[in-house]
């Protein structure tokens, strides 16, 4: 295992100290960890998802392609965060979405059977999973309610609260998309809110 490698894995097993040795031994030997290229895809519509990935390093983009055949960014995961398609991870069936790569990434991968070994074997380990459960049903929910309760301009500046630094690493494309307006409506808004 390259070093750099070994120091993600490290750091991500940190927020497991509530394991038993015994436990953490199992886990870490279920872990594999992958270099991604930019452009590369973590999964792609039409798969199964078979392993949960976390994000070591690097910046993916979420998308689905509509009847039109326009591309709609539905999220981006970065740092320190799980690149999956949940509900579809979960009942095994085919993703509606890519996943693909907008930087290098360093991604940790955890198959799904071994998931839900873990599950059988480790009643901890399901309380885990619910907490990950929880947090990809919250990021769903407020992109949702964003879309009906509130204006371009206030998804544009949630965005940039929610999401510090997160701006100046994908392109205004991907981020109109996902905002759900047009390019130019975007590039408006961001000269009105910087002649205020």
């Amino acid at each position: 295992m390259k070093e750099n490698h070994q120091k993600y894995l490290e750091s991500y097993l940190q927020q497991f100290s509530h394991l038993t040795p015994e436990e953490l031994y199992l886990f870490r030997s279920q872990l594999t960890i992958k270099e991604y290229n930019q452009k590369d895809f973590f999964f792609k519509f039409g798969e199964v998802q078979t392993t949960m990935g976390f994000v070591c390093k690097g910046l993916l983009r979420r998308y689905y392609i509509n009847e039109k055949g326009k591309t709609i960014t539905t999220g981006f995961v970065k740092e320190n965060e799980y690149a999956t398609d949940y509900p579809a991870f979960i009942r095994q069936k085919p993703t509606k979405y890519y996943m693909e790569c907008l930087e290098p990434c360093i991604i940790i991968a955890l198959k799904y059977k071994d998931i839900q070994e873990g599950y059988d074997k480790f009643k901890s380990n399901e309380r885990y999973g619910r907490l990950i459960a929880e947090k990809v049903l919250t990021i769903q929910t407020d992109r949702v309610e964003s879309f009906l309760f509130e204006t371009a301009e206030e998804r544009y500046l949630n965005f940039i609260k929610d999401h510090p630094g997160l701006i100046n690493r994908i392109s205004l494309t991907h981020l109109s998309s996902y905002l759900g307006i047009e390019r130019q409506s975007l590039s408006r808004i961001r000269s009105k809110i910087a002649k205020k």
